[in-house]
């Protein structure tokens, strides 16, 4: 393949574009590797393109070689099946919904779960039939409500995502492992420090569920690892260790106390404090009892409800965790304080108030019977000692709800710390169970000559936001840094000049193409050749070969995007020279 920049849709940026959040965005705008087509939305121009090529033909050659069948489901699907699912209503305002011009309901496809089960439950009717694993890669739509920074957070994106059917646990726990591996086999192929962690499931359902996440500091998501073991989470998915159950008798009664001016955390550590609340001294933050009000709104409910969660003083909410934990509900600030005037704000405690109003009361895994708190004493300007969680009150159940902080316990060993960091998803994977072949009856004649319900497993690729992942790891201060496997050309020629070093350079690049290679060859006459070398860098190529001055010679100049390093090589020995070094690194071979 040759491409001549004097012909090719490229048009770079000397600026960084208004609305570039991250450096994938910037990059890949001012490089010319796509370009803005609407709010979340990209028209990939044809150097994106090739990198979008080769990351799915990796991706699709992992998935070939472990089994796995491709298909291609329809974008446009009708609401039907995503009703008897129940995701049509769980997921809310983040689908796209349409009526065609008969008033039928349709959607945009988020994913395919129904489709898939619906499929095999056409074409498979025995045991013998099974294993199975289709997939696809195929273009998803998400309304999201703010789409942003580029690629990572679009409402148009190519996915890729596989669906496993197995007759029994054993068989969906194999398929997950094989799939695992692969992604772990893709994601290295394509140059990323990523880490797999244990995440939620969300409305996707199922119980056994890992992403895979690019770390970046611009990642939208959070994750933990382990100082002393190999435990890594989303945050979603951190487990709090909980402290041992004490004696809920083994603490005076509870007092009420006179707080003035203490809606605060910290204004009422210092007041209790100053007056030597309960008769002690030392109060800190964590010997509080926090009770914040959220809003939940379940799906198809007319209206939200109010949730209390009760945690240490020291800590704040995390709404992504809550939201992860009670999903597909969706969770907001609580506002409507006028109609719950039994909830008295900053001053809420969880003595019998919640469960005399009918209000769920949820606690972090840190509020165990016999624990002991400063709380609120549901009167303005009052709080109360010695409120015992198992004698003062009885929450509805537990929640994680807290943030995770450095240097939280690890839930995993004991010794170690937790350590927090930033990541870009680029793949999740789920063991979803039956709940779809339960929705369509999904069911075959076993072995045994008796109906068996297949169990499903979910694995998803997001390979448009690879690319962006990939351009957030592999950049410098002066462009993109392709890693070869994904690079769109192999080498990019620069013609330093016009007159025989271009008519050089056109040489060469026809006969690096003739060799397998994909070739870019800067022919532009109306650059200068500064200009050349500051796009070439922009680009990112991995290799750049400069025909320049020294041409007369008989010699080309080699250049490593990514060390840096510049090495004059004989025009004579250049094309197998380059020809050798690509065939160690390319994905579809020389």
């Amino acid at each position: 393949m040759l491409l001549r920049m004097s012909t090719l849709l490229l048009r770079t940026l000397r600026e960084d574009p208004a609305d570039a959040e991250v450096p994938s965005h910037r990059l890949l705008l001012r490089a010319g590797y796509v370009r803005r087509a609407a709010p979340g939305g990209y028209t990939w121009l044809p150097l994106g393109t090739l990198v979008l090529e080769r990351i799915t033909a990796i991706v699709r050659d992992e998935m070939t070689a472990i089994g796995d069948q491709e298909v291609h489901f329809p974008a446009l699907l009708p609401a039907e099946p995503y009703r008897t699912s129940g995701r049509w209503t769980e997921y809310g305002d983040d689908i796209f919904t349409l009526a065609d011009r008969k008033g039928a309901d349709h959607l945009l496809a988020p994913t395919h779960e129904e489709l898939a089960a619906l499929l095999v439950k056409d074409l498979f009717t025995s045991y013998r039939d099974f294993p199975v694993t289709l997939f696809q890669i195929q273009t998803k739509f998400r309304d999201e409500a703010r789409p942003r920074a580029g690629l990572l957070r679009g409402r148009e994106f190519l996915m890729k995502d596989a669906y496993s059917f197995d007759l029994d646990d054993a068989g969906l726990q194999a398929a997950y492992d094989r799939h695992r591996a692969a992604y772990e086999r893709v994601f290295t192929q394509l140059g990323l420090d990523f880490t797999t962690v244990h995440a939620m499931s969300g409305a996707m359902g199922g119980s056994a569920s890992e992403e895979f996440l690019a770390a970046t500091p611009v990642g939208e998501d959070t994750f933990v690892g382990c100082t002393a073991c190999d435990y890594a989470a989303n945050t979603e998915a951190v487990v709090t260790r909980a402290p041992a159950a004490g004696d809920p008798d083994a603490h005076p009664p509870a007092e009420a106390h006179d707080t003035p001016e203490t809606p605060t955390i910290a204004a009422l550590v210092e007041l209790a404090e100053a007056r030597k609340l309960g008769g002690r001294t030392g109060w800190t933050a964590a010997d509080t009892l926090k009770n914040v009000v959220l809003s939940v709104r379940r799906p198809g409910a007319e209206r939200a409800e109010p949730l209390v969660i009760g945690l240490p003083g020291d800590r704040e909410v995390d709404l992504k965790r809550v939201e992860a934990v009670l999903a597909p509900a969706t969770v907001a600030v609580f506002e409507d304080w006028d109609a719950h005037p039994e909830l008295v704000r900053g001053y809420i405690g969880p003595q019998q108030i919640m469960a005399k109003h009918g209000i769920r009361y949820l606690v972090d895994p840190r509020v165990v019977p016999g624990t002991a708190w400063l709380t609120g004493a549901n009167e303005p300007g009052r709080h109360a000692t010695d409120v015992v969680c198992g004698r003062d009150f009885v929450p509805d159940g537990t929640i994680e709800a807290a943030e995770v902080r450095p240097g939280d316990p690890c839930p995993a060993c004991d010794g170690g710390e937790l350590t927090i960091r930033r990541g870009i998803e680029v793949g999740h994977i789920f063991q979803l169970g039956r709940r779809y072949t339960d929705a369509f009856a999904v069911d075959v004649l076993g072995p045994e000559g008796k109906p068996v319900r297949p169990t499903m497993g979910c694995y998803g690729i997001g390979v448009s936001r690879a690319v962006a992942a990939v351009a957030e790891q592999h950049h410098d201060d002066r462009g993109l840094v392709w890693p070869a496997a994904v690079a769109p050309c192999d080498v990019h020629l620069v013609a330093a000049g016009k007159g025989p070093q271009l008519d050089a350079a056109l040489d060469l690049g026809g006969r690096l193409a003739a060799a397998g290679l994909r070739v870019l060859v800067d022919d532009r006459t109306h650059v200068s050749a500064g200009v050349k070398f500051t796009d070439a860098e922009l680009i990112g190529v991995p290799r750049a070969v400069v025909v320049g001055r020294r041409l007369a010679d008989g010699y080309v100049e080699l250049r490593d995007r990514a060390s840096g390093e510049r090495t004059e090589v004989p025009v004579e020995d250049i094309v197998e020279r380059l020809r050798d070094e690509v065939r160690a690194t390319r994905h579809d071979g020389v």
